[in-house]
């Protein structure tokens, strides 16, 4: 018998909604022990039949019912998977019939509308920013800065390229990163490049022990992942930080969506879509 509970996650179109909120959810419990399993495209009765097998074999092998986060929309599918021999958290159930009453109008029932194209400009809006965090990625360019709406800089590996394509993913942010090179940072001064842009600019430090950590991976026995080469850039780049006043978050215990987060309210963004 297994000592893991099974988690599914179940929607009729790609699943992110689903896992999403019930990994939202789950995250309140401490370590659960849980097997994640997510199965998407459930559109017909015959992939609903199949579900509530899964089920019922989760259940026959861990010796305990299986969770079943959904986001079914068809009224006939939520009935079926109402079958299964688990505990069933039905998004739209819980959600859309109260808002349905309080709105005073019904549902238009559109499957995968949270995730897909039925807003152009919001589809557009996220590929663009998607295409500027790239072309703009790591200091390889700077001639288009003008456009961007922030400007992230720190030390090499401390969080500024992901933060960036997370940013433009979900929010439609132009995002691009500066890194500082130890050259620049013992010049003790902010580079000529970002001056212009100061009022863009955020800055992303990171836990030295962390940095030595993560630059081993990427270059061991190297002065670029030594103790003293990672202490050194940090210090240098936090008092520029504060020198030109420029916000600034230590990433190392926080998640991206975290950070991102932080930057948008700080730099008073405007999300574009959430």
């Amino acid at each position: 018998m297994s000592t893991r509970r099974t988690v599914f996650f179940v929607s009729d179109r790609t699943g992110i909604t689903a896992e999403v909120l019930g990994h939202s959810l789950m995250t309140q419990f401490e370590d659960p022990g849980l097997r994640q399993v997510t199965l998407p495209f459930v559109d017909n009765p015959d992939k609903v039949a199949e579900v509530v097998e899964k089920a019922a074999a989760a259940a026959a092998r861990d010796g305990v019912r299986p969770v079943i986060f959904s986001t079914l929309i068809e009224d006939e599918l939520r009935a079926g998977l109402n079958d299964a021999d688990a505990l069933v958290l039905d998004f739209f159930d819980t959600f859309i019939g109260p808002l349905e009453k309080e709105l005073g109008q019904k549902s238009t029932h559109t499957k995968g509308k949270a995730h897909g194209m039925a807003n152009l400009v919001t589809y557009t809006r996220r590929i663009d920013a998607m295409n500027f965090a790239l072309a703009n990625d790591d200091g390889v360019t700077t001639r288009h800065y003008e456009e961007a709406e922030v400007v992230l800089t720190g030390v090499s590996r401390s969080g500024k390229t992901p933060t960036c394509l997370y940013m433009a993913l979900h929010y439609g942010i132009f995002a691009a990163n500066y890194p500082l090179t130890p050259e620049e940072l013992e010049l003790g001064r902010l580079p000529q490049t970002l001056e212009p842009h100061r009022r863009k600019l955020f800055g992303l430090s990171i836990d030295p022990d962390r940095l030595v950590q993560i630059r081993t991976g990427r270059r061991p026995d190297s002065t670029y992942a030594s103790e003293q080469q990672v202490r050194a850039e940090i210090g240098q780049a936090l008092d520029l930080f504060q020198r030109y006043r420029i916000p600034f978050l230590d990433t190392t215990q926080h998640s991206i969506e975290e950070i991102s987060t932080t930057i948008l309210h700080k730099r008073k963004l405007k999300r574009h879509f959430l």
